[in-house]
């Protein structure tokens, strides 16, 4: 078992969650909500990620964040790094890859929201955030449960991307995703099998308890179960 890569990889995931979901829920919120010109290409853009392979989307963001970029020459400039072969490059392409991961659902679960609860909301003389935190996150919690879970499972097990992006540098950008492959390459099979293995359990227990949880919450707020 490669516990540093799986370290690296709990570390990008929880990381990945942490700065994607909450810009994430205000993004769905107001796709959700609100009508305007061009609304379908936004969406269509957010969604791009889903369809196009992931050494596709690798070698864009290996292009738009590498050396020779606006971005990557800034970066290395003020910090010394570049952003392609490193953490922080790993972690900006990961936020990139998960945002339809993190956007769907939330948006799901709010366009599921009824107008006339809104109305009433602002019939009581709630402020937004009042009725974001009182009214609209409790009815669509499931929604966000789904997106977390989606966003920190898909980093888990991510490889195109962080291939592209990250290579394979021991303590830096090699996940565990990536020592499985090390390990095929070398003919290991066990040390692959062991730590296939475990991914495999983590992210059906994941999904499990994801998924109580949310019927839970369903029945709390009065949603019909399905």
């Amino acid at each position: 078992m490669d516990w540093p890569a799986l370290w690296l990889s709990l570390q990008l995931s929880g990381l990945t969650v942490l700065l994607l979901l909450p810009a994430a829920l205000f993004t769905a919120r107001a796709l959700a909500y609100r009508r305007f010109r061009g609304k379908s290409l936004i969406e269509a853009l957010l969604a791009v990620p889903l369809v196009l392979p992931p050494t596709v989307v690798g070698y864009y963001l290996l292009v738009g964040l590498g050396g020779q970029s606006p971005l990557g020459r800034w970066v290395e400039q003020v910090s010394g790094h570049t952003l392609v072969f490193h953490f922080s490059g790993l972690l900006m392409a990961s936020v990139i890859v998960n945002i339809p991961f993190a956007v769907q659902p939330m948006q799901r679960a709010f366009e599921a929201i009824p107008h006339e609860v809104r109305d009433a909301a602002a019939c009581c003389g709630m402020s937004y955030w009042r009725t974001l935190w009182s009214v609209e996150l409790p009815l669509a919690w499931p929604g966000v449960l789904t997106a977390l879970v989606l966003t920190f499972s898909h980093t888990l097990g991510e490889f195109g991307v962080v291939l592209m992006v990250g290579g394979s540098i021991p303590g830096e950008t090699k996940t565990i995703a990536i020592a499985i492959y090390d390990r095929v390459q070398a003919f290991d099979f066990a040390a692959a099998g062991q730590m296939s293995l475990l991914l495999l359990l983590f992210s059906v227990t994941v999904l499990a308890l994801a998924s109580g949880l949310g019927r839970r919450i369903g029945r709390r707020h009065g949603a019909p179960e399905r």
